[in-house]
């Protein structure tokens, strides 16, 4: 059976943070004066104070939380942090619309950065402020839920980063979930706070310089103008977003170990050096097409490569470029890359890098079985063996993540939207990339959907940023069945 009770009291407590975190737009609103004060006001105070109330009156009783409850609270907790996050859009008029403005809280709350706004500049600040902060809180709750929940639920293969990643065991970087968090909110505001200094120093004004470094180390993409980061014409800015980029891009425990003196961590992990390769390669490969095509500006190829690379692998989605308007090779190459992410344990979607290497190791493993029918060769991840079970489950993963594109491609045509259009809308919102190609490349947004097809595409970001079992495991008969 599962236990309502402390379900309901935890999902009282998330409406609380909500309504707390909501409130920090309303100084914004005071100072900069632009609207939205009231909206804000009362969005936050509905949301705490009915956030309070279930928490209240379920305050009592058996504390024990099993995994079935897990998967309750990790799906419905996204849930009621979005339905309530959409309030201050819909009661300010920003949009107006329900399934819009759910799109929006779901797309900052997942770190998609999808977006139906058409004139994002023409907004109250303390809106905007809002629309940034809940990529804040989302690239955040994705790191705890990521490295200290879901390998508990055994999710999607996250078991996998038990050694890996802080959390209740013998190995982490402390052996309850609250300190861990704890560590993990330090790391996550210290690059926030330096990101912002930076992006100050090099041109933009605090208010820009914030928002962005909400968005960049979230990889939630997300900003201020309406031209994303390409109305910012400074190289300085450009670099120092794709260093963030990066390191949103990492696994958390390897900046912990970088950050307490112990890089050889950083470099023996496998996935940090496949993450670093990609990066080299695609960059390089990406500079020589940009060199043919644009000989005579090799700084500004580089400048743009670098950070559309970056952007994509770690599904932040900034642009300071329309890659679709470059050569047919870069397109195809920013379309796989959309099907990667970065490391497991970061703020990026999408597939992550170590499924791709264990889902290459076991297909080499099985070629070499094929020869040596005896011989017992096992899949290695960072030098230790990974079991059968934790292979399956990624392969299963692989094929699923792979089932819903093809399923949400052939819906978005039903549409009648091109197949471009119809798969780079399915791909970006499943990975949480943001951008995708066709009509929902960088210089597009998705105002053009219909509002069904935005639920849907909304639903597609919460299953690719829940690992896809979270959510489907509440739709099998299996899982409601009494035990």
């Amino acid at each position: 059976m599962l236990n309502w009770k402390v379900i309901l009291n935890i999902l009282g407590s998330l409406l609380m943070l909500n309504g707390f975190f909501m409130a920090f737009g309303i100084p914004v609103s005071l100072y900069y004066g632009e609207g939205g004060l009231i909206p804000i006001l009362l969005s936050a105070a509905f949301t705490g104070n009915l956030g309070f109330l279930l928490w209240f009156v379920t305050r009592k009783g058996e504390k024990t939380l099993r995994t079935k409850d897990g998967y309750i609270i990790v799906t419905a907790g996204w849930l009621v942090m979005s339905l309530s996050g959409s309030l201050p859009y819909m009661l300010s008029g920003a949009i107006p619309q329900f399934s819009s403005a759910l799109f929006e809280t779901i797309s900052g709350y997942t770190t998609t950065g999808s977006s139906t706004l058409s004139d994002i500049e023409a907004l109250p600040k303390g809106i905007l402020f809002w629309r940034s902060l809940t990529q804040w809180i989302g690239g955040m709750g994705i790191i705890v839920l990521t490295v200290a929940i879901l390998p508990l639920l055994g999710v999607g293969g996250m078991q996998l980063f038990m050694a890996e990643s802080p959390g209740p065991s013998a190995d982490k970087l402390h052996p309850r979930i609250t300190e861990t968090a704890k560590r993990l909110w330090l790391i996550y505001v210290g690059l926030t706070i330096v990101e912002s200094v930076l992006l100050k120093m090099f041109g933009m004004n605090w208010y820009d310089a914030v928002n962005h470094a909400m968005t960049t180390v979230s990889t939630g993409g997300f900003s201020t103008m309406n031209a994303s980061i390409a109305a910012y014409d400074s190289p300085a800015i450009h670099y120092t977003i794709s260093l963030f980029m990066f390191f949103g891009g990492l696994n958390f425990t390897l900046i912990y170990f970088f950050l307490k003196g112990r890089v050889s961590r950083v470099f023996e992990n496998e996935e940090f050096r496949y993450y670093l390769g990609i990066l080299v390669l695609s960059i390089t490969a990406g500079m020589i097409s940009l060199q043919q095509m644009f000989p005579d500006r090799w700084s500004q190829n580089l400048d743009e490569i670098v950070f559309q690379v970056v952007s994509i692998l770690t599904t932040t989605g900034f642009a300071t470029a329309d890659y679709t308007a470059w050569s047919p090779f870069l397109v195809l190459m920013f379309f796989i890359l959309m099907f990667f992410g970065a490391s497991a344990g970061s703020t990026s979607g999408g597939l992550k890098i170590v499924r791709h290497v264990i889902i290459t190791k076991n297909g080499l493993s099985e070629l070499k079985r094929l020869i040596h029918p005896s011989a017992v060769v096992p899949v290695r991840y960072n030098g230790k063996a990974v079991g059968q079970k934790i292979t399956y489950n990624i392969l299963a993963f692989f094929f699923i993540y792979l089932g819903v594109f093809l399923i949400g491609t052939i819906v978005m045509t039903m549409y009648n939207y091109d197949l471009l259009t119809a798969a780079g809308a399915t791909i970006s919102s499943l990975g949480n990339i943001g951008p995708g190609i066709g009509m929902v490349g960088p210089m597009y947004n998705f105002s053009q959907f219909p509002e069904s097809a935005k639920l849907i595409l909304a639903f597609t970001m919460l299953l690719g940023r829940l690992e896809l079992f979270t959510i489907l495991l509440l739709f099998s008969r299996h899982y409601w069945r009494k035990v």
